[in-house]
């Protein structure tokens, strides 16, 4: 089962988006790894489903859109999970995240250590933290020799600040919304402006890269004790399901690279807000869509 070519794998959560009119695959990490295949990298995912019809969907999902799946389990006992979705005026999404699912029992397994120590990059959720096994399984997997990407999902009651700062240390690149690190900054600065939040959460942990989408008003990045910004696009929002995980696959797609990171975070700016366009985490799309829609944008702006 090894592989040695992948760029990344991505652990955690994969479920069903339950929508009011129609249900989505989703789950942040299958949501980056669908997004970095089809930015023309190799992606892999570590989960769980149920042995049900919902999981049985998911994996013929994952092989129609050309996700490897030999490393999601199957639960005998646990029931694939789903996420009760609903949408505000604004096309902000709301969750109710069901509990004690197949993705809260993920277990190690031997051919983990050697596809996550090939993987360019490791990443990996707060969320998946919140059940003992799949926690205990990551836990060995942030030990292994690969750079780690943690892209966090602060859902309540799923937050436990110890456990998070456990996996803030094994960080290398950090990626949280503002409102995320308007929270997480706050246990340890009383300091107000963006700049400063992301410098404290550098220092404390010593993270290499931290970045903050920031919705509508685009994303920061500190890199190397370099700050970048980028004001984002003005789209009309389907919803914003995948749409900041469709932001970090596109920058880990050209960081990969080693593409200087102002390249970078434009290209994930881009492709976040062309996701936020289209309905659920991962609509299907091709990379002359992203090219229509920067000419579209570009033309917006000259008008």
């Amino acid at each position: 089962m090894t592989n040695n070519s992948n760029d990344v794998v991505c652990f955690g959560e994969i479920l069903w988006d339950v929508l009011p009119e129609q249900e989505l695959p989703g789950g942040a990490p299958m949501n980056v790894a669908y997004h970095l295949s089809k930015l023309g990298r190799k992606a892999t995912l570590i989960s769980r489903i149920g042995d049900d019809e919902r999981g049985t969907a998911l994996r013929k999902v994952f092989e129609g859109k050309g996700i490897d799946t030999s490393y999601v389990q199957t639960d005998l006992n646990h029931k694939t999970s789903v996420v009760l979705a609903t949408a505000n005026a604004a096309g902000d999404m709301k969750y109710d995240i069901v509990e004690d699912v197949a993705w809260d029992y993920i277990e190690l397994q031997p051919h983990h250590e050697a596809l996550v120590s090939h993987a360019r990059y490791f990443v990996f959720g707060s969320l998946a933290t919140r059940s003992k096994v799949s926690r205990d399984t990551l836990f060995r997997l942030l030990e292994l020799p690969t750079r780690k990407v943690l892209d966090i999902n602060l859902r309540a009651p799923f937050i436990d600040r110890e456990i998070l700062e456990c996996q803030l240390i094994k960080t290398q690149v950090l990626k949280m919304n503002e409102d995320e690190l308007v929270q997480v900054s706050g246990w340890y600065t009383n300091h107000k402006g963006l700049e400063d939040r992301m410098r404290v959460l550098q220092d404390k942990f010593r993270i290499e890269t931290l970045i903050v989408t920031r919705g509508a008003k685009g994303a920061v990045i500190n890199y190397d004790d370099r700050f970048y910004d980028h004001d984002g696009f003005k789209v009309t929002v389907a919803d914003t399901i995948g749409s900041g995980d469709s932001f970090l696959a596109a920058f880990l797609s050209k960081f990969i690279e080693q593409h200087d990171v102002e390249m970078a975070l434009d290209f994930a700016c881009t492709v976040g807000a062309f996701v936020a366009t289209r309905r659920g985490g991962c609509p299907d799309y091709s990379a002359n869509d992203i090219l229509e829609f920067v000419e579209k944008n570009k033309n917006q702006n000259k008008a």
